[in-house]
């Protein structure tokens, strides 16, 4: 027997026991979760440093997943709202490695007769790239995480390969990535895997030469069995192809393996992927039923009798275990029968637990659940599943109730990108994002449109945030000519459980979004019909959670809206295009419909899941300034075409979209809603709606760069009402404008203020009935210092003071830290333009170049400019509005402290020291 025919004989065994395990495997309730850390018989390591990358100039191979319908609209430039439309079919091909491709989903299809078959063969097998002799030397040396694109220059031309809409940045094309990885002679008696938590996009992967599997879908974890193609006591070579489409999404998506990439030794009986999960109900002060499912599989050649018990622990703020166990589950004896998974379930109740809830109200505590497996008494896998108890009511009227206390939903949106930083996951910028956020008051998180790095989450359960956790953009609709829906028909019931599986132990995750503005709610019956399958899916995954779709379109009497258990409405909810200076606008027209969805659906909770889609660039000011509390942004209102900047006053939206302002008013006049998700807490990369030469977003109330846009302190003051606080706006050097009418805005917590000008009390105002800011629009500009003073209930409250400045005289560099710990840790550092008085310049332009000692790498630098296309890895750049950023990380293995150091023309240099430990 040839080798070619010696490997698959044994690939097209292994196979065949997997499918037939999955044939005899019971269909209970696919309880899989959990985090699977490292113990003494599970290993899981890091494989993220050390790949090669190539990625194709121009035409690529021919090693395709499936074959695209012809692109004849690459116009990215369009409304969000803008209505979804019917697939474009393709006829099937030969020469496709979809079939090849498609085993992988299998172990997510519920029935069995459903599953792909391999065919015969190994498609790629000869192409130089998979090969262990092929000389890679030339290509990239990266460690992963890695984003292709983000450091790249961005497209400047009218019509670039990819326009505003993806970026700007060169995501497209096919791309390699390439590793050896040793396999010891001991472990031949192991399970190994190999863990991708995303790869964008349409990955396949190669060991040895032979393709093992892949996933299309970017933004979910696939684990592929390398066990069968693997050389013991030897290098094994992996090749890993890559393929993102132009035109293929509606933000950016990043490019490349962009998150982290794993390799787990098993042995042959374990736990199985995502392999746990974990149930709370009867949650008291006294005592809460903990249900734990797990399920086991047996990857070996011979059935095995295991035991399994499961203990559970009170962990630490530091997630350490503390203490002895607090319960644990009855013992369970498993007969498990040669290449076959089969699960288990128990139930215990647990005194005085505990209880997780958000911040800053409720404390986030933390337990793990440690399951063993025996077999004749020794251990065979150990695997630790980490879950919250808590108790979460959806009410109609009173919201969101969580252990017993209402909390009002006051979330934000957010995009998968880290700004300057890309798709590339890094823990310390996600949670410099939530730090930011948690400042504001934000307490929620909707994860839009997909899912998120697994080390998010870990990050709101630690932080105290509430998540919808959602999947699809796109079902068989289409928004753009190569989003989901291409894939959707083979992949949407593998990805869909794939995505709750692994999130499902999360106690910060309280609902399931299984779509977003679906092009499905225009297609009655048959729309409905599709979400309930959907639906179906994810309550057979997670029956304690409710799922939902937003809406932008579907109305009260629709079937679309039947299906779900919460009511997440996109906008409609404050009405779309419905006041006065949205009358000229075409597109869906939709009064407030909050009214209506509470009487059609009584006893569903609603929730705005998308509001406002506000938009300003950080520090501008365009005039003159509209007297309505919301107006959608044009070239004479509110936009600057010139400079592609909209204005800092906070009014002025997109066609759709509505003022922070009017979405309060409208909460308020409703008060059942549970609270909603503004669109968006960052600005991210692509869609930079009104204008499509940009590179980035508008509508944030965090800029790019993570710097404060005015519309920060709107909502802070709304969602901290006690946090005296007062913030005013514009800036005040206006040299152009003396004698003219410049409105003054101020945002408080409290319900009154005086304004003073140069010394001189400009008017006392209150607040309104259903407003919120203090409004001085008839100001007329003298360069001096405005103060306001501002009371609540009648005592003074906060103050706020903006002055005119002067010439640029000094740099101010700050650290959000002062050490960094591991080579993936990062430090944010932002420089301000100051004059001779210590005032910020805040219509400061200068150009700012940084320095870094050789121990330290400068990762990227920023602004929050979205019309700025200065590359991202740039030393030098110019400040916008006053500030500059730049990112900071430490060389591998780098050791003493490390000097950053920022120079202006004609300015003193400041500079700053970080301590590496």
């Amino acid at each position: 027997m040839s080798t070619q025919a010696h490997v698959n004989s044994i690939l097209y065994k292994s196979l065949f026991l997997v499918w037939a395990s999955m044939l005899m495997a019971p269909v209970l309730a696919f309880t899989q979760s959990g985090t699977g850390k490292s113990s003494t018989v599970r290993v899981r390591t890091s494989i993220n440093d050390g790949w090669r990358f190539f990625r194709y100039s121009g035409n690529a191979d021919s090693l395709i997943y499936e074959v695209r319908p012809e692109l004849t609209d690459r116009n990215d430039n369009k409304v969000a709202d803008s209505r979804p439309t019917e697939s474009i079919a393709v006829k099937a091909v030969s020469g496709i490695l979809k079939p090849w491709i498609l085993p992988t989903a299998n172990a997510f299809i519920a029935d069995a007769a459903s599953h792909h078959i391999r065919p015969a063969g190994n498609p790629g097998g000869d192409f130089p790239f998979v090969q262990q002799n092929f000389d890679d030397a030339a290509w990239d040396k990266v460690d992963l995480p890695h984003d292709w694109a983000i450091d790249k220059p961005f497209y400047t031309e009218v019509n670039a390969i990819v326009g505003g809409g993806m970026g700007r940045l060169p995501v497209q094309g096919v791309g390699w990535y390439r590793k050896t990885i040793h396999i010891a002679a001991a472990d031949a008696h192991k399970q190994i895997y190999l863990d991708i938590d995303g790869a964008m996009s349409y990955a396949m992967v190669w060991c040895n030469g032979y393709l093992v599997g892949g996933w299309p879908y970017g933004y979910n974890g696939f684990r592929l069995d390398l066990t069968p193609f693997l050389k013991y006591g030897a290098d094994n070579q992996i090749a890993i192809r890559l393929d993102n489409p132009t035109n293929s999404a509606r933000w950016y998506p990043g490019g490349g393996l962009y998150r982290n990439v794993w390799l787990s030794k098993l042995s042959k009986v374990h736990v199985a992927q995502w392999g746990t999960f974990i149930r709370t109900s009867k949650v008291s002060k006294a005592s809460a039923t903990i249900s734990f499912s797990a399920r086991i599989e047996n990857s070996g050649t011979t059935d095995q009798t295991a035991e399994l018990t499961t203990s559970i622990y009170l962990l630490n703020g530091q997630l350490q275990r503390s203490g002895k166990a607090v319960a644990t589950f009855p013992a369970a004896k498993m007969e498990l029968t040669a290449q076959q998974i089969r699960a288990t379930s128990s139930t215990v109740v647990l005194p005085t637990p505990r209880l997780w809830g958000p911040a800053p109200l409720q404390q986030q505590v933390m337990y793990a659940a440690v399951t063993q497996v025996k077999i004749n008494g020794v251990l065979q896998d150990e695997y630790e599943t980490l879950f919250g108890i808590r108790d979460i009511q959806f009410h109609p009227t009173e919201g969101l109730i969580v252990n017993g206390e209402k909390i009002r939903i006051q979330g934000v949106n957010q995009h998968h990108d880290l700004g300057a930083l890309g798709a590339a996951w890094n823990t310390r910028a996600a949670e410099r994002q939530l730090e930011m956020l948690r400042e504001l008051g934000c307490n929620a998180i909707r994860l839009s449109h997909n899912p998120p790095a697994p080390e998010l989450l870990e990050l709101t359960d630690r932080m105290g945030f509430l998540v919808i956790d959602e999947i699809f953009d796109s079902w068989e609709r289409k928004k753009t000519p190569y989003d989901f829906h291409l894939i959707f028909p083979d992949w949407y019931e593998a990805d869909t459980r794939a995505f709750i599986r692994r999130d499902r132990n999360h106690p910060s995750v309280i609902a399931w979004s299984y779509g977003n503005e679906v092009g499905e709610q225009y297609t009655a019956e048959e729309g409905a019909a599709l979400s309930k399958r959907l639906y179906d899916i994810v309550k057979e995954e997670d029956d304690t959670r409710p799922a939902t779709a937003s809406m932008n379109y579907a109305k009260p009497d629709m079937p679309f809206p039947t299906v779900s258990d919460i009511l997440s409405l996109n906008y409609q909810g404050e009405g779309i295009r419905d006041a006065p200076a949205y009358a000229h606008l075409t597109g869906i027209r939709t009064s407030p419909l909050y009214p209506a969805f509470r009487q059609k659906f009584p006893e569903k909770m609603i929730v705005s899941s998308e509001t406002a889609s506000a938009l300003s660039t950080r520090g501008t000011y365009v005039f003159p300034v509209t007297r309505e509390i919301s107006a959608p942004v044009s070239d004479s209102t509110g936009g600057d075409p010139i400079n592609q900047w909209v204005s800092g006053y906070e009014l002025y939206t997109a066609q759709f979209g509505a003022s922070p302002d009017k979405v309060f008013a409208s909460q308020d006049k409703h008060p059942f809603v549970a609270g909603e998700f503004v669109w968006s807490g960052w600005d991210y990369l692509g869609e930079p709606t009104p204008y499509y030469s940009a590179r980035s977003s508008y509508c944030g109330i965090i800029d790019l760069a993570g710097f404060k846009k005015d519309r920060y302190f709107l909502y802070q003051a709304r969602w901290r009402p006690d946090l005296p606080m007062a913030h005013i706006l514009p800036h005040w050097n206006w040299p152009d404008r003396v004698g003219q009418v410049t409105p003054v805005h101020v945002f408080t917590s409290g319900d009154e203020g005086e304004l003073f000008l140069n010394g001189r009390s400009v008017g006392r105002k209150k607040m309104e009935p259903f407003t919120y800011r203090l409004r001085w629009d008839d100001m007329v500009y003298e360069p001096g210092q405005l103060r306001v003073v501002t009371y609540k209930n009648g005592k003074p409250w906060a103050n706020d003071t903006v002055a005119t400045s002067g010439k640029p005289a000094s740099l101010a560099m700050q650290v959000d830290r002062s050490v960094l710990t591991h080579d993936k840790d990062l430090v944010f550092v932002t420089v301000d333009i100051m004059d001779n008085a210590g005032n910020r310049i805040a219509n400061a332009d200068n150009m700012v170049s940084f320095s870094i000692s050789e121990n330290a790498k400068l990762v990227a630098t920023d602004n929050g400019n979205p019309a700025d296309l200065t590359s991202f890895a740039s030393a030098s750049r110019r400040a916008f509005s006053g500030k500059v950023l730049a990112i900071v990380g430490r060389q591998s293995g780098a050791t003493g402290n490390i000097t950053v150091t920022a120079k202006a023309d004609g300015l003193p240099q400041a500079t700053a020291t970080i301590v590496l430990q």
